[in-house]
């Protein structure tokens, strides 16, 4: 059972994992640093927890105890409580559903052993918006994509607003990140996959004018801003776009993803 020590001190140096939520890049480097990544949220922390991830420890309002008394009741871990406006002030915002918790951050999954398993994937080059990985996890997830290649330079998966947008679905949905990107179109071509480039590209064919009955399928979707490099709409099998109306050229990424992913579904 979880030790519950109820907190008035915010210096309290037990606390530090909480610390200064909303400043993007000291979060990132003090996540990787200490091997750790929150939840947020009774939904969240539970899918958490349920799909294998160890927790460090619990951060709560006293209302939250018993909803997740289950989870607390399976572990050994600390759970500190505070008052909601004390939880605000140490994490400098207004926690959603009142719950976060510390978990243990996974160890890198080699991409190799990631693709072995799967049949649809989405790749990510340079996505920067943590909101854009999310929803591009969770319509992957939703719409029968089952893994996520990720470049260098991609937004982390694990970031706290990227699982919240994502519903947990980065807890289940196998990825890897890429360390020699250059090399990732061959590495899906050895592992089978046909690749599938969304682009603007003049020669880009409408999305659901492409055959894609295939046995192994990747769909490649690039940055918020520059979309993907040359160096993959060179590489790829097909050159896609969505078709759109009312002079608007382009949906946000999320959204392209989900419009892409029920395209290129398995039948």
């Amino acid at each position: 059972m979880a030790e519950i020590v109820r907190l008035d001190d915010l210096e309290d140096p037990r606390l530090r994992d909480y610390v200064d939520l909303r400043d993007v890049q000291l979060r990132l480097q003090l996540e990787s640093d200490r091997g750790l990544f929150l939840a947020e949220g009774e939904k969240v922390v539970r899918r958490a927890i349920e799909s294998g991830h160890q927790p460090r420890s619990f951060l709560m309002s006293p209302r939250w105890l018993e909803g997740l008394a289950d989870l607390l009741d399976a572990t050994d871990v600390p759970c500190f409580v505070l008052d909601d406006k004390s939880i605000e002030r140490l994490t400098g915002f207004h926690v959603h559903r009142g719950a976060l918790a510390a978990l243990e951050r996974p160890e890198p999954r080699p991409p190799r052993d990631v693709l072995a398993e799967a049949r649809r994937v989405v790749v990510m080059e340079d996505l920067a918006d943590h909101t854009n990985v999310g929803g591009a996890f969770r319509a992957a997830a939703a719409l029968g994509f089952d893994a996520v290649l990720l470049s260098p330079r991609c937004a982390d998966p694990l970031y706290r607003r990227a699982i919240k947008v994502s519903m947990g679905s980065v807890f289940w949905l196998p990825y890897a990140r890429v360390d020699d990107w250059y090399a990732a179109p061959d590495l899906l071509r050895e592992a089978g996959f046909t690749t599938y480039a969304m682009t603007l590209a003049d020669d880009s064919v409408p999305i659901d004018e492409v055959s894609h009955d295939v046995d192994r399928l990747a769909l490649i979707v690039g940055s918020e801003g520059h979309g993907l490099t040359p160096h993959w709409e060179k590489s790829a099998d097909h050159r896609v776009t969505i078709p759109m109306a009312a002079d608007i050229d382009s949906l946000n990424v999320a959204s392209s993803v989900a419009v892409a992913c029920w395209e290129l579904r398995a039948r």
